[in-house]
């Protein structure tokens, strides 16, 4: 990398170990919701830290998959967009790689609704294996060859990071057949956060079952011997990590606790406000951070719900 301080490191690494072994020492999970499709299992969480934004966390099983092709997946940039299982995904070039330690950093716009800017990241992401697993970190990082401009704006909190590892399939077959990715993902909005998390939980599922299929048409691409992409690539360069790693980190017995039950219902203040104020243009009007499509389109769907009933 040719600035050291957009590397991504030791410490990251660490503290995404924390995060799925659950000894981050972070506040509770609030379950949010189970899904599920013939072939995918999905399981959702939500926190709330003292300061920033609300932290997401995620389980999706994947069936008949394994841990290799669904780290090439989600790192491969190109299929993103030509597959369109991630449509707004626009753009994407890659700035800096190491082929030593497959740290890259990268440059992102998504596109969103027409009464909304488009929004730019500058990203940098690292992949560690630790025995069958693997960690794969996503941070926004600052880059000062990139200036900022009013359109498209940018995001500059974003985490968004992975362990994917092999588990046995919920179908009862043996051996490890499935594959789990744990998500762990937070950035700022912008917006009011009680807003934002009335509409990331209607519009979550509309999103996440998407990944599915586009899963499927990756794997068949791979069978039929289509050439990887740069990212992809990119994605096979791991830094492997020993039991001597694990076993100075399990000396922390900081924990976070997940609390099964569901989520209570939003005061009726809230409820009230996003039909008052028009929540889809008073997000998108504040003109700050990411605004995801599922809080656009889940805040939308709150608001024509709940219109007639107050």
């Amino acid at each position: 990398m040719a600035n050291e301080q957009l590397a991504v490191g030791k410490d990251d690494l660490m503290n995404l170990w924390r995060l799925v072994e659950g000894r981050d020492g972070g506040p509770a999970w609030i379950k949010m919701m189970e899904k599920a499709l013939p072939a995918m299992t999905y399981q959702a969480w939500r926190r709330d830290p003292q300061t920033g934004p609300p932290q997401y966390q995620s389980s999706t099983i994947f069936e008949n998959a394994n841990p290799e092709e669904v780290r090439d997946f989600f790192g491969d940039d190109q299929f993103r967009m030509s597959n369109k299982w991630d449509d707004m995904l626009i753009y994407h070039k890659t700035l800096e790689e190491c082929q030593t330690t497959g740290t890259m950093k990268v440059h992102w716009v998504r596109k969103f609704p027409f009464f909304c800017s488009d929004r730019e990241y500058i990203i940098a992401r690292r992949i560690w294996k630790l025995g069958g697993a693997y960690y794969c970190v996503t941070k926004g990082v600052p880059c000062s060859s990139i200036p900022r401009r009013n359109k498209p704006r940018r995001v500059d909190v974003y985490y968004s990071s992975w362990c994917i590892r092999p588990v046995e399939s919920r179908r009862g077959n043996s051996g490890l057949t499935a594959c789990e990715v744990l998500l762990f993902h937070h950035e700022d909005m912008g917006i009011p956060y009680e807003i934002a998390k009335i509409g990331i939980r209607q519009g979550m599922w509309g999103c996440v079952k998407r990944i599915e299929p586009g899963l499927r048409a990756y794997q068949k691409a791979r069978a039929a011997g289509e050439p990887l992409s740069q990212s992809a690539l990119m994605a096979h360069i791991n830094t492997k990590v020993g039991d001597n790693f694990v076993r100075g980190l399990e000396s922390n017995d900081d924990q976070s606790d997940i609390v099964e039950a569901e989520e209570k219902p939003a005061k009726n203040r809230v409820a009230r406000f996003l039909v008052l104020g028009g929540a889809v243009a008073l997000a998108c009007t504040l003109d700050q951070g990411l605004l995801t499509k599922a809080l656009i389109f889940g805040v939308a769907r709150k608001f024509v719900g709940q219109r007639n009933t107050l």
